[in-house]
């Protein structure tokens, strides 16, 4: 749990992605699992949050950023309304 919460200090994650960087750490699928659900995050608000991310970097179009957040495991829902929130 005190790893999760680190990572989702400092950036933004997808609940699949935050789980998936876990396991690369060494813990377990049931340990990273548990951990994340354990946050109560708004994923929402975490694709938002990337979407306006990425645009600090670089240009996008609407169906652009939706990809790219469904490719860091963002739900179609969740990248949808990342993408609306960042303004695309």
């Amino acid at each position: 749990v005190k790893k999760a919460k680190a990572y989702m200090e400092y950036s933004s994650f997808s609940r699949g992605g935050l789980i998936k960087q876990l396991k690369y750490e060494g813990f377990s699928t049931r340990d990273a699992t548990g951990a994340v659900d354990s946050l109560h995050v708004n994923w929402r608000k975490q694709a938002a949050k990337s979407a306006r991310a990425y645009l600090d970097l670089s240009g996008f179009s609407r169906s652009g950023m939706v990809r790219q957040l469904r490719y860091e495991g963002f739900t179609a829902s969740q990248a949808a309304y990342g993408a609306r929130a960042a303004g695309l």
